[in-house]
């Protein structure tokens, strides 16, 4: 399972405890080895501070920033495949 504490890992999954679709893309990336920073947005309100900025202030999870700063909220996992397809 791939270390999802890393600061400095390339994606940055912006979730909640509560939320189904934040567990099942954290699934997801487990999965296929891809590392992640799970930043828990109730927690840490800088946190949240920047996935309103990212989202144009909307509050949405799973918010998911990736290297090349695109953004995925809410994907399915067809999505997250569509994005990473050699995983």
């Amino acid at each position: 399972m791939p270390d999802t504490t890393v600061n400095d890992t390339k994606i940055k999954v912006y979730s909640t405890t509560w939320c189904g679709d934040c567990r099942m893309a954290k699934r997801w990336f487990d999965s296929h080895g891809i590392a992640y920073e799970d930043i828990n947005v109730e927690q840490d309100k800088q946190a949240e501070e920047a996935m309103l900025k990212v989202n144009g202030g909307r509050w949405v999870v799973p918010t998911i920033v990736l290297a090349d700063g695109s953004i995925l909220t809410e994907p399915s996992a067809r999505e997250l495949a569509e994005k990473f397809p050699q995983q």
